[in-house]
C-alpha cells in the first residue's frame, strides 16, 4: 500500500509539473517566482498581506528602502533630515522619475498619495500615518511632512505600504478599481491576474532606474502547496521561491542546479487571541490570563523549532530578535512546565479549556497548531485545529469568526509596527480587539522619542505589561528561506522577507 501510494503521489506532482510547464511557457527574459499566499488587493492603500508586499516590491518604488543590515536607504527619496524638534520630516525627490502611465512623480504627487494614505475612509495606512498634521509642497522636489507630534517610526513607515508612490491620474480616474490595474512608479507594471494563479507584470520602458532591471517580465505564482512549489523550481518551471519549507533546505542544498539562501527574519509566529471580538470571544482561554498563561506552559518553544523549522528559526517570547537592544532581557523564553500549567488552571477554576486553533493551509502553520495541539493536551487543554485558505482567514478574524488563530507576521525594521500590528487600540489587523491603556500609552510614548536607548527603556515596559496580560504567544521569529536555480544571479535576501528585482540576472 505504502508503495502504491507514493508511486501515485509521485505520479500527481509529475503531472502538476508538466500541467504547470504547459501553461506557462515562458519566453525569454522572465522572472518566474514561486509564492506561498495569493495577495489580498494590490493597491497600497488598502493592502494587508505579506505576499501583496511581494508583488509590490515589483511592482511600486517606496519613498525609502531597506536594506540587507537593516539600515535606510534611498530610493524615490534621495535624502530626508529631522527638524530641531522632530515634529517635521522634510524629503528631497529624485529627480526625473514618472508613473508607468507616464505621468510626473514630484512633491505635488507624494503629497496626493499621503493625503490619500491618511484621509481615504478606505485606506488601512490612516492609523501608521495618525501623527501626520500635514504635508507641504516645499517646491517641485520637496516635501515636508509635518506631524502634530514626534513620531519616530516615520522613516520606517515610509518604507513599507505608505511610502509607495501611485500614480494620483490612475487614482482619480479608476477609484475603487484601481487594486485590479494599478499604476505604480515601479520597475514592473501588472498586465494580467488570475486568482490563485498567477500575476503577470511586464516591464516599464521609463523606469528611472532601468539600468537595474534585466528581466522584461516577471510572473508570480501562488503555490501554496510547499511540494509543489519545490517540484516546479527542481524542474525549472519557476526560477526562485520564497517561504520554502525548512524540511526541503537540505534538498536544495544537495542539488547542484539550486541554490539555497536563507537570512533571519525580522518577522515572528505567535498564536493570537480572540479577546473581544464578538460571541466567540466567549471562552475560556479569552476570558482569563492566567488560562493563557497555562497554555503557554504547557509549550516548549523550542521543540516546535526543531520540529517544525529544522532549528532554523529563533525561538523567543517577544517581536524583537533576542539580539535586539529593545528586545527585554529580563523576560527570558521560559521551559516547559505542565505542572505548573495544571496549577494556573486549577488556580483558574478551569478543567480542560477547549478552543479552536485557526490556521492557514501552509504545512508549516498547520503544523504548528498540531504541535501546540498535542503539547497543551498535556496539561488538560482540548484544542481543535481549523485550517483554511489565508484570505479566508483573514475574512473571519475581521468578522470575529475564530477564537485563536496561527499569525505570521513578516516584520519591520522599527518595534512599533512589530507591536502595534496586532495589538494597537485602532489597528485594522487587531483582530481579538486587545485593549490596554498601558499598551497604548507606552507605544504613544515610544513614539515621541527619537533617542534609541530611552525608546529601548520604553519598550522593555511595554514587554513587561502583554508577559502579563499574554494577548498573544510568540512563539518565535522567523527564518526567511529561498531556493532559486543557480543561474539567478544577484539575489541577496533582506530580513523583511520581500523579493527586490533589482540587479537580478540570469546566465
Amino acid at each position: 500500500m505504502t508503495g502504491r501510494g507514493s508511486a501515485c503521489r509521485r505520479a500527481m506532482l509529475g503531472a502538476a509539473v508538466l500541467l504547470f510547464g504547459a501553461a506557462t511557457a515562458q519566453a525569454a527574459g522572465t522572472l518566474r517566482i514561486g509564492m506561498q499566499d495569493d495577495p489580498d488587493l494590490l493597491d497600497p492603500a488598502l493592502g494587508g498581506s505579506f505576499s501583496g508586499r511581494i508583488v509590490f516590491a515589483a511592482m511600486c518604488d517606496k519613498l525609502i528602502d531597506l536594506t540587507d543590515n537593516l539600515t535606510f536607504a534611498p530610493q524615490l527619496a534621495t535624502g530626508w533630515t529631522w527638524s530641531a524638534d522632530n515634529r517635521a520630516l522634510t524629503l528631497t525627490l529624485r529627480d526625473g522619475v514618472t508613473f508607468q502611465d507616464g505621468e510626473k512623480l514630484d512633491a505635488q504627487a507624494v503629497a496626493a498619495n499621503l493625503d490619500r494614505y491618511r484621509g481615504a475612509p478606505d485606506s488601512n495606512r490612516r492609523a501608521e500615518l495618525r501623527p501626520v498634521s500635514a504635508v507641504e509642497v516645499v517646491d517641485p522636489r520637496t516635501v515636508r511632512i509635518v506631524l502634530s507630534q514626534p513620531y519616530a517610526p516615520l522613516v520606517a513607515v515610509l518604507a513599507d505600504r505608505a511610502g509607495m508612490m501611485a500614480s494620483p491620474k490612475a487614482v482619480a480616474a479608476l477609484g475603487k478599481d484601481f487594486a485590479a490595474a494599478p499604476v505604480c512608479s515601479g520597475p514592473f507594471r501588472l498586465t494580467e491576474r488570475v486568482a490563485q494563479d498567477r500575476m503577470v507584470l511586464d516591464r516599464y520602458a521609463g523606469y528611472w532606474n532601468s539600468a537595474a532591471i534585466h528581466f522584461d517580465r516577471v510572473v508570480f505564482r501562488p503555490i501554496a502547496n510547499t511540494t509543489l512549489r519545490l517540484v516546479n523550481l527542481q524542474s525549472g518551471q519557476l526560477d526562485i521561491i520564497e517561504e520554502m519549507a525548512a524540511p526541503d533546505a537540505a534538498k536544495v542544498k544537495a542539488d547542484p542546479k539550486l541554490r539555497l539562501v536563507s537570512t533571519p527574519g525580522l518577522g515572528y509566529m505567535a498564536l493570537t487571541f480572540n479577546l473581544h471580538n464578538g460571541p466567540r470571544a466567549d471562552n475560556p482561554v479569552a476570558r482569563d490570563p492566567r488560562v493563557r498563561a497555562a497554555l503557554e506552559a504547557s509549550l516548549d518553544r523550542a521543540v516546535i523549532n526543531q520540529v517544525v523549522m529544522e532549528g532554523l528559526a529563533t525561538v523567543n517570547t517577544q517581536t524583537e530578535l533576542p539580539t535586539s537592544p529593545y528586545n527585554n532581557k529580563a523576560i527570558p523564553v521560559p521551559a516547559r512546565d505542565v505542572e505548573h500549567a495544571k496549577a494556573l488552571l486549577k488556580q483558574a477554576g478551569v478543567t480542560e479549556p477547549a478552543f479552536e486553533v485557526m490556521a492557514a493551509n501552509t504545512p508549516r502553520d498547520q503544523q504548528v497548531a498540531e504541535v501546540i495541539q498535542s503539547m497543551a493536551a498535556d496539561a488538560g487543554f482540548k484544542i481543535r485545529v481549523a485550517v483554511g485558505e489565508v484570505n479566508s482567514n483573514i475574512a473571519a478574524m475581521n468578522r470575529g469568526d475564530y477564537q485563536s488563530h496561527i499569525n505570521v507576521w513578516s516584520g519591520r525594521a522599527d518595534p512599533d509596527a512589530n507591536l502595534f500590528v496586532y495589538l494597537g487600540g485602532d489597528s485594522f489587523q487587531n483582530w481579538g480587539k486587545y485593549e490596554s491603556k498601558p499598551f497604548n500609552d507606552l507605544l504613544a510614548q515610544a513614539r515621541g522619542i527619537t533617542d534609541p536607548g530611552q525608546r529601548a527603556e520604553v519598550y522593555h515596559r511595554v514587554a513587561e505589561v502583554l508577559n502579563a496580560d499574554k494577548p498573544f504567544l510568540v512563539l518565535f521569529n522567523l527564518a526567511w528561506i529561498y531556493g532559486h536555480s543557480a543561474a539567478l544571479k544577484g539575489f541577496h535576501p533582506v530580513p523583511d522577507g520581500l523579493i527586490r528585482v533589482q540587479g537580478l540576472t540570469t546566465e
